[in-house]
């Protein structure tokens, strides 16, 4: 298997298969390939082993459904490309070498990955974390690809050293690190500050990837330049649906 990363503001992932290998990625993430792939959608995929495997994958942010690529035929290339500006980071995935990643992160692994939900410290912290902060798991044995938003800046904390970050930012950190999310200290900062109400709590030891660019801070930064009806499409479907809304509409109002 051969892999590369190419571009810099949109990187695209390609992916060259040989017999035996294969891709597990979640539907519709592909962006191109050749002829000799196949694509294979189950929802036993990606270490769901039962309904409660799968059910627990698409609550952390995956669906209930994985699609599997190989190349049974020859071989072959698929690609992935970046949903926002930022970077595509590859991992090594080992036993006691996991990672929890942001709910949209998980790009494409090998097979022998594991996805579900990470929840560190308590239940109430993944859960009820104010901004819909559910972090996925991704352990196992495999090559994995994760997509972080903008810059992605690294830290590498020492035991007991801690980190605060909104809760946006974070994108990525080694299982080893321990997690929680908490009140924004001060009542006039979380009514009056703008920051939100919470706030991620990061100990050491282990790495930590932060993301500068966040969904809800693009979608804020380009809504004045959409319709109101855009505009709402936004806010329910996400800044990508409301883009390709706004894309379509333009092109078929042009048409009346």
């Amino acid at each position: 298997m051969k892999t590369k990363i190419t571009g810099e503001t949109l990187p695209v992932l390609e992916i060259g298969l040989e017999a035996g290998d294969k891709i597990v990625a979640e539907p519709g993430e592909f962006a191109w390939m050749t002829q000799t792939v196949a694509m294979n959608t189950t929802p036993m995929a990606a270490g769901a082993k039962g309904l409660f495997g799968v059910l627990g994958r698409a609550m952390s942010g995956g669906g209930l459904f994985m699609t599997e690529f190989t190349a049974p035929a020859g071989p072959g290339l698929v690609a992935f490309a970046a949903k926002v500006p930022g970077r595509i980071m590859e991992l090594d995935v080992t036993p006691g070498q996991g990672y929890l990643i942001h709910r949209h992160g998980f790009l494409c692994a090998t097979a022998g990955v594991e996805l579900g939900v990470g929840f560190q410290r308590s239940l109430g912290a993944g859960v009820f974390g104010g901004d819909g902060f559910i972090m996925q798991k991704l352990t196992g044995t495999c090559k994995a690809w994760v997509e972080l938003g903008g810059e992605v800046i690294t830290y590498d904390l020492a035991p007991g050293e801690s980190l605060q970050v909104h809760p946006g930012h974070v994108g990525m950190f080694s299982e080893s690190i321990n997690f929680d999310v908490t009140l924004l200290p001060g009542f006039a900062n979380m009514i009056f500050g703008g920051d939100g109400l919470f706030v991620a709590r990061l100990t050491g030891p282990g790495k930590v990837w932060l993301q500068s660019l966040t969904l809800p801070n693009l979608a804020h930064a380009i809504s004045p330049y959409l319709g109101k009806e855009q505009q709402q499409t936004v806010a329910q479907t996400g800044i990508a649906g409301g883009i390709a809304g706004s894309v379509l509409g333009g092109l078929f109002g042009n048409n009346r």
